[in-house]
C-alpha cells in the first residue's frame, strides 16, 4: 500500500510532465515549420529539407539541455521568432554576397556552416556573460535601442512571411507578381488567419488556444478544398522527399568563403544580441507569469552550452521559450521530463516533418508569421508609445528605419548614440539640488547665547547652503551654475556658500568646468565656498580642475561647517556693533548730539580698503568725502618721472575730501590706503539731501568742515614759519 501510494503521485507528476511537454511541442513543431520556411526561402528553397533538419536538431538540443540544466525545471528551449528571424537575415545576407561574387557558387554548405558558426559563437558569448556575471549588463542597453531592434525584426518577419506565402520578395521588381489574383488570394487568406489569431489567442492567451487554432485552420482549409473542389497543390507547401542532414564539420572548410565574414559581422552581432536579449526578456517574463525566481547567470550559461551543441550538430540559435514554457506549466508540467519530452518529439519530427509540411496550407503558417511579425511591431511601435517620451519614441522609430535601410550594426551604433544623447538630455533635466537652506533657518547643533542667536537671526542669511544629489555631469552641473549665479544675484549679502556632496554619486570632468564658473562668480561677489561630505574621487576631479584651492574650505561634516561659518558671522557683526558705537561716539563729538550722529551715520556708506588700494585719483570729480574710522591713508602728489610723493598722512577719526564736497572742484591729489582701513563715505547726493531735509545738521557739518580746514591752515602756517627760520 505504501509503495503504491508513493508511486501514484510520481506517476501523475510524470504524466503531467509528458502532457505539458507534448502540448508545448505542438508549438515547437508549428513554429519550427514556419522558421524553416522563413530561413530557407528564395534561393535556399531547394534546400528546405536541410532547413527542416537544422530546425528540429536545434529544437531537440535546446529543449534537452535546458531541461537538464535550467534553474526552471519546466523550461522548454527552442528557436524563438526573433532568433530565427536573425538567422534568416544572416543566411539571406550570405546568399546575396555569394551570388554577387559568383552566381554559380554553392549555397548550402556555406549557409549550414555559417548558421552553425554563429550559434557556437553565440553560445561562447552567453557562457561568458554567465560566468563573469555580466548578464545583467544587458539591462543597461537603452530601451529605445532594444525596441527599435525588435521592432525592425518584426518588420523583417512580415516581409519574410510574404515571401513564404507567395514565393516572391516584396520589391519594386516583383510588384507585378502581387497583382495576380492567386497571389492576392493567398495573401488575403494569410491575413485572415493572422486576424483570427489576434482576435482569439492574442486576447485570451489560453494555453491550448494556439494549437487548437492552428489545427482548426488546417482542418477547415482542407475541408474547404474538398467542398469547393479546389486542388490543394497550389495552396499547400511542396514537401521535400525527406529530411536531409549536413553536419557543419563534414563540409569542406577550406572552400568556405571566409572573405564574406567581415561583411557579415553586423549580422553576427545582431544574432548574438537578439539571443541574449531574448534570453533575458523571456526569463523575466516567465518569472512574472509563474511566480518563480530564476537564476539569470545559470540560464545564460545553460543557454550558451545549448547553442554551442546546437551549432556543433548543425542547428542554429535559440533560447528558453516563454510561450512554450508557460504552456507547459499551465498544462501541469513541473519537472524536467517536460523538456525531455519536447526534445524527443523534435527528434521524431526529423522523419515526420516533410509529411506534416505537405498537409500544411501556406496561409496557415504564413498567417502565423504575419501575426508574429505584427505582434512585435504592435508591441514596440504602438504599446511602447505609452511608456516612452516623445524623444525616446522618435529615436525608436529612427532606429527601425536605420536597421531596415542600412543593417543592424548601423542601427545599434546610431541607436546607442541616440540613447546616450537622450539619456544625457533627460538626466540634465534632473535637479541636482535636493534642497537649499540659509543660516537663519538651519543652524549648527552648537548651543549659543541669546546675543549670538540674535546676530544669527538677523544675519544668518549670509550663509546659504545647497544639498546636492545624483551624478553631476556637464548638463546638471551647468544648471547648478546658473542656479548659483541667480542665487548670489538675489542675495548679495551671502558671504558663505556651502555645498553638501553627501548624496552625490559622482562628478565627471566636464562638470568641473561649471564648478570653476561657480568659483569665479562667488569670488567676484566676495562669497567664500565651503564643501562638505566631498568623496575622495570627487575631490580629485575638482582639485585637478583648479576648483579646490586654498580659498575653498573642505569640511568633513555639515554641522562643523555651519559652526565655522556662524562663528565668523558672529565675530564680524559683533565687531561691526563695536565699530558702530565708535563711529556714533565720534560723530556725537563732531555734531554735539547723538541724534545728529545717528542721522549722519544713516547717510554714509561703509567701505573697506586694503593696503595700497587707491581711494580717489587726482583729477577725478569730487563727488564725496570720507570719514576715516580706522586705518591710515596717504595724500599723494606726482613727483619726477612716474613716482609719487606723500605730502600728508591721515589716521583714524580724521576726514578727507570735505573741501571738494563743498567746492565741487576736481581732486587735487590721489588718496591711497597705507594700511587696511575702514572708511565711511558721504556722497554729494546724500550731502544735498541733508541740506534739504535737515538744515540744522547741514549747518553743523559745514561748521565742522570750516574748523577742520582752519586747523589744517593753521598747521600749514606753523610749518611755513619753521621753514623760514
Amino acid at each position: 500500500m505504501n509503495r503504491s501510494s508513493g508511486f501514484g503521485p510520481k506517476a501523475r507528476t510524470a504524466l503531467n510532465d509528458v502532457i505539458g511537454g507534448s502540448a508545448a511541442s505542438f508549438l515547437t513543431v508549428t513554429f519550427g515549420l514556419s522558421y524553416s520556411l522563413l530561413i530557407f526561402t528564395g534561393p535556399l528553397t531547394p534546400y528546405l529539407s536541410y532547413g527542416l533538419a537544422a530546425t528540429f536538431i536545434a529544437s531537440a538540443v535546446l529543449a534537452a539541455v535546458l531541461a537538464v540544466g535550467s534553474s526552471l525545471p519546466f523550461a522548454i528551449g527552442a528557436p524563438e521568432t526573433s532568433t530565427a528571424a536573425m538567422s534568416g537575415i544572416l543566411a539571406s545576407s550570405l546568399v546575396e554576397r555569394l551570388a554577387a561574387t559568383d552566381p554559380a557558387a554553392p549555397l548550402l554548405a556555406p549557409v549550414i556552416v555559417t548558421l552553425a558558426l554563429v550559434s557556437f559563437v553565440t553560445g561562447i558569448v552567453l557562457c561568458g556573460f554567465g560566468i563573469t556575471r555580466m548578464g545583467r549588463a544587458i539591462r543597461y542597453v537603452p530601451y529605445p535601442v532594444v525596441g527599435g531592434f525588435l521592432g525592425a525584426t518584426g518588420c523583417l518577419i512580415l516581409l519574410g512571411a510574404i515571401g513564404v506565402i507567395t514565393g516572391y520578395r516584396l520589391q519594386f521588381a516583383t510588384l507585378d507578381q502581387f497583382a495576380k489574383l492567386s497571389t492576392l488570394s493567398e495573401l488575403a487568406a494569410a491575413c485572415a488567419m493572422a486576424l483570427v489569431l489576434y482576435l482569439t489567442w492574442h486576447r485570451s492567451r489560453s494555453p491550448f488556444g494556439l494549437p487548437i487554432i492552428i489545427l482548426g485552420g488546417v482542418i477547415i482549409a482542407h475541408a474547404a478544398f474538398w467542398l469547393f473542389g479546389v486542388s490543394p497543390a497550389g495552396w499547400t507547401f511542396q514537401p521535400p522527399q525527406g529530411v536531409s542532414f549536413m553536419m557543419p564539420w563534414s563540409a569542406e572548410i577550406g572552400s568556405y568563403p571566409w572573405a564574406t565574414m567581415l561583411d557579415l559581422g553586423g549580422d553576427f552581432v545582431a544574432v548574438i544580441f537578439v539571443t541574449a536579449i531574448s534570453t533575458l526578456f523571456n526569463t523575466t517574463g516567465i518569472e512574472v507569469a509563474v511566480h518563480r525566481e530564476a537564476d539569470l547567470q545559470r540560464e545564460l550559461k545553460v543557454t550558451g552550452l545549448a547553442n554551442m551543441l546546437s551549432g556543433a550538430f548543425g542547428g542554429y540559435t535559440g533560447c528558453i521559450s516563454m510561450s512554450r514554457t508557460i504552456l507547459n506549466f499551465n498544462s501541469g508540467g513541473t519537472g524536467r521530463l517536460s523538456g525531455l519530452t519536447a526534445a524527443a518529439i523534435s527528434l521524431l519530427m526529423l522523419s515526420a516533418a516533410p509529411a506534416v509540411l505537405g498537409y500544411m496550407p501556406k496561409f496557415v503558417l504564413g498567417g502565423l508569421l504575419i501575426y508574429l511579425g505584427a505582434d512585435l511591431l504592435h508591441k514596440w511601435i504602438v504599446v511602447s508609445r505609452r511608456r516612452l517620451s516623445l524623444t525616446e519614441y522618435l529615436s525608436l522609430l529612427a532606429i527601425i528605419v536605420i536597421i531596415i535601410q542600412w543593417g543592424f550594426i548601423s542601427g545599434i551604433l546610431i541607436g546607442v548614440v541616440i540613447g546616450c544623447a537622450t539619456f544625457a538630455l533627460s538626466a540634465s533635466r534632473i535637479d541636482s539640488i535636493k534642497y537649499s537652506f540659509d543660516g537663519s533657518e538651519y543652524r549648527s547643533s552648537l548651543d549659543r547665547s541669546r546675543d549670538d542667536q540674535a546676530v544669527l537671526a538677523a544675519h544668518g542669511g549670509s550663509i546659504r547652503g545647497l544639498n546636492l544629489q545624483s551624478y553631476l555631469f556637464f548638463g546638471s552641473a551647468d544648471r547648478l551654475y546658473r542656479h548659483v549665479k541667480a542665487l548670489l544675484a538675489r542675495h548679495p549679502e551671502c558671504r558663505f556658500l556651502v555645498f553638501d556632496f553627501k548624496l552625490v554619486t559622482g562628478i565627471d570632468s566636464s562638470a568641473a568646468y561649471s564648478f570653476a564658473q561657480i568659483k569665479r562668480t562667488a569670488h567676484d561677489r566676495g562669497t567664500r565656498l565651503v564643501l562638505v561630505h566631498l568623496a575622495p574621487a570627487a575631490e580629485k576631479a575638482l582639485r585637478s580642475s583648479g576648483f579646490v584651492s586654498d580659498d575653498v574650505s573642505i569640511v568633513p561634516e555639515l554641522d562643523h561647517a555651519l559652526e565655522r561659518c556662524e562663528n565668523e558671522i558672529i565675530a564680524q557683526h559683533q565687531g561691526l556693533e563695536r565699530e558702530e558705537v565708535s563711529l556714533r561716539n565720534w560723530f556725537t563729538q563732531i555734531l554735539g548730539t547723538e541724534q545728529d550722529a545717528v542721522a549722519l551715520m544713516h547717510r554714509c556708506e561703509r567701505i573697506e580698503v586694503e593696503a595700497g588700494e587707491t581711494i580717489v585719483r587726482a583729477g577725478a570729480a569730487a563727488d564725496s568725502m570720507h570719514f576715516i574710522l580706522d586705518g591710515r591713508v596717504g595724500i599723494m602728489i606726482p613727483a619726477e618721472g612716474d613716482r609719487t610723493t606723500r605730502v600728508r598722512s591721515l589716521g583714524r577719526y580724521t576726514t578727507i575730501g570735505e573741501m571738494g564736497l563743498v567746492s565741487r572742484a576736481p581732486r587735487s591729489a590721489t588718496i591711497q590706503a597705507e594700511v587696511a582701513s575702514v572708511l565711511y563715505v558721504l556722497s554729494v547726493e546724500q550731502f544735498e539731501a541733508i541740506k534739504t531735509d535737515d538744515p540744522a545738521l547741514s549747518q553743523k557739518l559745514l561748521t565742522y568742515f570750516v574748523s577742520v580746514m582752519a586747523e589744517r591752515l593753521n598747521f600749514a602756517n606753523r610749518m611755513i614759519a619753521v621753514l623760514r627760520r
